[in-house]
């Protein structure tokens, strides 16, 4: 018969691991707005506002660069996500007459949001598609959309992607660490 702390660890690790993996695509696809999803990626240091409309040069509103704008996009998104992350997380545990400390419960948020950033700038995706040869992949299963003009055109990193596909997947295996590491961290002797 298992250890009665084995039995709590197994048990918290599958609860936080189900809560992190299932919440990621809700907290991606509909905590997320549309303009964040839409400019998180952005690169460059072209002028722009913060609605991300270009800025003449004698512009008298506020401006940033592209690259400003997509990490301010990727930080809204992030936090969204982390809020949400850590406000059912709570519940789900408290629900279930369960306390995660409150310094592993912040642990493992910051893994998923620091990570869930430096993964949906894309720099870090194409780099480890890289080094894992998934390039071709990528360039393989792009998805096809149709312009307001109907026009063809072909999306990289959109729906129905291979890049969403390796994005979901990174985030997904990071969310197992982090359950690990909120698990143990609650746990290990003199944690409560």
């Amino acid at each position: 018969m298992p250890h009665r702390l084995t039995t709590e660890r197994l048990a918290l690790f599958g609860t936080l691991l189900a809560t992190f993996g299932e919440l990621h695509p809700a907290c991606d696809h509909w905590a997320q707005g549309s303009k964040t999803a839409s400019r998180k990626r952005l690169y460059g240091s072209t002028l722009v506002h913060a609605d991300g409309s270009p800025a003449a040069p004698d512009s008298t509103r506020p401006t940033m660069t592209t690259s400003a704008l997509g990490r301010r996009a990727v930080a809204c998104h992030v936090a969204s996500y982390t809020a949400v992350q850590l406000a059912a997380t709570i519940g789900v545990t408290l629900a279930f007459g369960y306390r995660v400390t409150p310094a592993a419960l912040l642990a493992g948020a910051a893994i998923n949001a620091g990570t869930h950033a430096a993964i949906d700038r894309g720099a870090v995706l194409l780099w480890l598609a890289k080094k894992t040869k998934k390039t071709g992949y990528i360039e393989h299963c792009q998805a096809v959309r149709l312009d307001d003009d109907g026009n063809v055109t072909r999306e990289v990193n959109g729906p129905g992607s291979a890049w969403m596909e390796l994005d979901a997947a990174l985030h997904r295996a990071i969310g197992i660490g982090a359950a690990a590491i909120t698990t143990w961290l609650t746990t290990r002797p003199g944690a409560r």
